[in-house]
């Protein structure tokens, strides 16, 4: 059933979303203007490659129509049509590009959190990256290690690698790669992923994104808000001393440590698991039930 909002109501709900996502990108625009790189919050701009101009146009999603929506900011978007003054989602237009796209986010977000999720990672992905790497060839030249490369190794050495994110896993340097428990490929992404990693939570920020406009820009900025916070307990976990940056390590090389990454993980992995709920639904909403019964 279609939902029908007048113009002050749809107006007011892109006011909020444009003045929320301002905030939430202040930070990076400032430095943006000045060329000052950020190792941390950067990676959502950088790796995602959504800038904070897309993050903060507004949509209601598919089924939602908006009154005397003409010529609004809205209605300038792809694949948003006008009858009349109102406007909506053409959702045959949208469904003839994205409509697998919604399937298969909708199937990887059911796989994932069906799954028993795992604790045992410790964010070691980024020690993985850096494994056996002279000083001069790691990622973020712009962060000291916190530790020789030495004790890095030992980190990366003391038990299995346990990573299940494909993304993570291609950046692993060449003699990390046998020391995970599993080999990973992109074929068997949906055999792989689980709820407790922190790559397939921020992940949830990207496949809202590209499902944009069919579903609400609520759910996709509050799936960057969850990222941000994931990539920052990502590299404050890392080999790097983000200390310059205003974070303070956490020394997963320690049990204190290793616990204190655990209590945050499994936060943030709750909070992805709701976001996962809501995406599901969004997804059901765009693709309908003749189209999910004929995949079925």
């Amino acid at each position: 059933m279609e939902i029908v909002l007048a113009r002050p109501e749809w107006e007011a709900a892109a006011r909020r979303h444009a003045e929320r996502a301002d905030q939430l990108t202040a930070g990076h625009r400032r430095r943006r203007a000045t060329g000052t790189p950020h190792a941390v919050e950067d990676f959502l701009f950088t790796y995602y490659r959504f800038s904070p101009t897309a993050l903060r146009r507004w949509s209601p999603g598919i089924d939602v129509l908006l009154q005397d929506a003409r010529g609004s900011d809205t209605a300038g978007q792809r694949f948003m049509a006008s009858t009349g003054r109102d406007v909506r989602v053409d959702r045959t237009a949208y469904l003839q590009e994205r409509g697998e796209l919604a399937l298969f986010v909708r199937e990887l977000a059911l796989a994932t959190a069906d799954r028993a999720p795992q604790w045992g990672c410790f964010a070691r992905h980024e020690w993985a990256m850096v494994y056996r790497q002279e000083p001069g060839q790691v990622r973020h030249q712009s962060l000291p290690l916190r530790l020789s490369p030495g004790e890095a190794e030992t980190v990366v050495e003391a038990t299995p690698l346990v990573c299940t994110h494909f993304d993570a896993y291609r950046f692993f340097t060449p003699p990390a790669l046998p020391l995970n428990t599993r080999e990973l490929t992109r074929a068997a992404v949906l055999d792989q992923e689980q709820p407790g990693c922190l790559h397939a939570g921020m992940d949830l920020y990207k496949w809202a994104m590209k499902l944009a406009p069919g579903i609400p820009a609520e759910l996709a900025l509050d799936c960057f808000e969850l990222a941000l916070r994931l990539r920052e307990l990502d590299m404050r976990a890392s080999p790097y001393d983000v200390t310059s940056l205003g974070y303070t390590p956490i020394e997963i090389e320690k049990p204190s440590g290793r616990a204190e990454f655990t209590s945050l993980q499994r936060e943030y992995a709750g909070s992805a698991q709701t976001l996962r709920g809501r995406l599901v639904e969004a997804c059901d909403r765009i693709v309908g039930e003749q189209l999910l019964g004929q995949r079925q």
